[in-house]
């Protein structure tokens, strides 16, 4: 008896990938998954402020003016972390056509947006003392307000267009060309001279004392936990006003 060919059976990835762009199975996993994110966010985030307030120590050069890092650092990678899944997202939804990934981008850039508005503000309220300035035109600052703008630009561009499917793919186009700026902002204070100190908390030669990185990580999984929980409301919202708008529309 012969066997079947290979090329019958559907491949492990793309069951997966296909049982993901299901928005009902995503529903039933954010009906626990976002209360459940949102708990731990909480508990995660009032640790860290506790600590971070109360009971690190202040920088010998900073004194307390250095709690600004715990929300600054965090929100400055949620800012990027956010923008980079935007782009991927927007690449399977262009690519494969994947209904998740679509609405996925257009239901975490505000989010986003959020995150790279608060790392902009505590970094002004940082740099004001350690730099004697609100801003400067440096390449690390000027390069997360560009990111600002292109959460915003991003947001106009696909409520733009009478068709909400022109108005995903142009705002998808924006994000994959808006990706250049991610390694600008990543890398500037090693290309250009810059008011800015380098990112070298994650690095071997971090300087930070490891009584701060207790509440810089609390923090860190705090805003982490805190996006899934928001993703899940901000998608859950989306897969049904484009239920209501399908059946509006008679599609449904």
């Amino acid at each position: 008896m012969s066997s079947a060919p290979a090329n019958t059976r559907p491949s492990t990835f793309g069951a997966v990938f296909t049982r993901l762009a299901n928005p009902t199975r995503f529903l039933a996993l954010s009906r626990w998954l976002m209360p459940l994110s949102a708990a731990l966010a909480a508990l995660l985030l009032g640790a860290g402020l506790y600590v971070a307030f109360f009971d690190s120590p202040p920088d010998y050069q900073q004194g307390d003016t250095v709690r600004i890092m715990y929300l600054h650092v965090p929100a400055a990678w949620m800012a990027l972390f956010t923008y980079v899944s935007m782009a991927i997202a927007a690449f399977i939804g262009l690519v494969w056509k994947h209904v998740l990934a679509e609405l996925y981008a257009k239901a975490v850039a505000p989010v986003g947006a959020a995150f790279t508005f608060i790392c902009l503000v505590t970094g002004s309220l940082w740099g004001r003392p350690m730099w004697g300035t609100w801003w400067v035109w440096d390449a690390r600052l000027t390069s997360v307000l560009v990111l600002f703008f292109l959460y915003i630009g991003y947001m106009a561009l696909v409520d733009a267009f009478d068709d909400a499917q022109r108005g995903l793919n142009a705002g998808a186009g924006l994000l994959l060309i808006g990706a250049v700026n991610i390694p600008v902002i990543k890398y500037s204070v090693e290309w250009w001279n810059t008011l800015h100190q380098p990112s070298g908390i994650l690095s071997m030669k971090s300087s930070v004392d490891a009584s701060m990185l207790l509440p810089l990580g609390l923090m860190a999984l705090g805003f982490q936990l805190l996006f899934v929980a928001l993703a899940c409301l901000r998608l859950e919202t989306e897969i049904a006003r484009r239920r209501l708008a399908a059946r509006t529309a008679g599609g449904y």
